[in-house]
């Protein structure tokens, strides 16, 4: 199978990403030279093994976004002082995209800053959240709220990891996958697995390269996320990431065609692409009845991206941008063309 190498292009810290089959062993080629021992943050059950030339401890975190706190950060943190890890060492961050958003604030805070490598285990966090160096945690006002930029010294996607996902995690990740379906055009569906990872993490790294810290373009790698992240917090993590992002693309295109931003046909292609070709749903069935529009509205009037009202990432004639201000008006149109109560 065909490994890639993809570049992270941000001057004296650009990082490689390595995609393929058992690429896990190249991990100690890419240890800092000063680092004298490493601690491992991962959960129980990973199935990937590691192999260190360096003394290393593992710290469990648990499983669930509950855990994705900032006492679990204190907890990590006191496992790095008993052990002795200092700035000239590493962190590594071995899981799915919970684990690596923890590792990497646990190891921006750490002595204001220690080296992190990232080995994602997820779909997701293969082709998107160990990659740009956003770490945080959440808080009961919102997702993500508390965290740094800290960018990795480089991330390695084993896709022997893959092979024990379960069907419900691939889906996850395909959310994310369809997300740059809209942001490329690209039919990203017509390549091979470790092609079609590849692909994504070379227009994220694209991105990411142009835009380290969100302040302009990097913002369309949030398409679908506003509404995703409220229904994440919602329904208390009982709708996944990926699953909540396709929902949430669906709704950012009803949102724009309220808006006379897309046509009926580009609607429609939203449909076909989601639920169609990456075979998601479109509508969270299962939590229908804990659904409150309003709760829901008051969590996205909280995301990080609104800086001036109501703020959404949607579908236009220039393609997908930024658009603040939105008025409530048409997410309630909305919610009313999706049938949400």
């Amino acid at each position: 199978m065909t490994n890639y190498r993809i570049s992270v292009d941000l001057a004296d810290r650009s990082y490689p990403i390595i995609v393929g089959s058992g690429v896990r062993n190249e991990l100690a080629k890419f240890l800092p030279k000063e680092a004298k021992r490493a601690v491992i943050v991962t959960q129980a059950n990973i199935p990937l093994d590691l192999k260190l030339n360096i003394p290393n401890e593992t710290v469990l975190i648990g499983n669930g976004e509950q855990h994705k706190t900032l006492q679990t950060i204190e907890t990590i943190s006191q496992q790095f002082a008993k052990f002795g890890l200092t700035r000239a060492d590493v962190v590594i961050g071995l899981g799915g995209g919970m684990v690596t958003d923890i590792a990497g604030f646990a190891a921006a805070s750490w002595h204001r800053g220690t080296a992190v490598i990232h080995l994602p285990t997820t779909l997701v966090g293969m082709v998107d959240a160990a990659i740009g160096g956003k770490t945080g945690v959440n808080l009961t006002q919102g997702k993500n709220l508390v965290g740094a930029f800290w960018q990795p010294i480089a991330v390695i996607c084993d896709l022997d990891a893959l092979k024990t996902l379960p069907d419900c995690e691939m889906r996850c990740g395909l959310g994310e996958v369809a997300k740059y379906h809209f942001l490329t055009g690209d039919d990203l569906l017509a390549l091979d697995l470790g092609a079609r990872i590849a692909r994504c993490a070379e227009i994220k790294a694209k991105i990411v390269s142009a835009d380290e810290r969100e302040s302009g373009g990097r913002a369309v790698l949030n398409y679908g996320h506003t509404l995703a992240h409220a229904l994440e917090r919602s329904s208390n993590f009982a709708l996944a990431h990926g699953e909540a992002v396709a929902i949430g693309m669906i709704f950012a295109a009803h949102v724009a065609h309220s808006m006379k931003r897309i046509d009926d046909a580009r609607l429609a292609y939203h449909y076909k692409v989601v639920r169609d070709s990456y075979n998601l749903a479109v509508t969270p069935a299962k939590l229908d009845h804990q659904i409150n529009r309003q709760e829901l509205i008051e969590l996205m009037r909280h995301d990080k991206k609104a800086v001036a009202g109501l703020t959404f990432v949607l579908d236009g004639p220039q393609g997908i941008e930024v658009v603040s201000g939105v008025d409530e008006n048409y997410l309630h149109e909305s919610f009313d063309a999706m049938q949400l109560p």
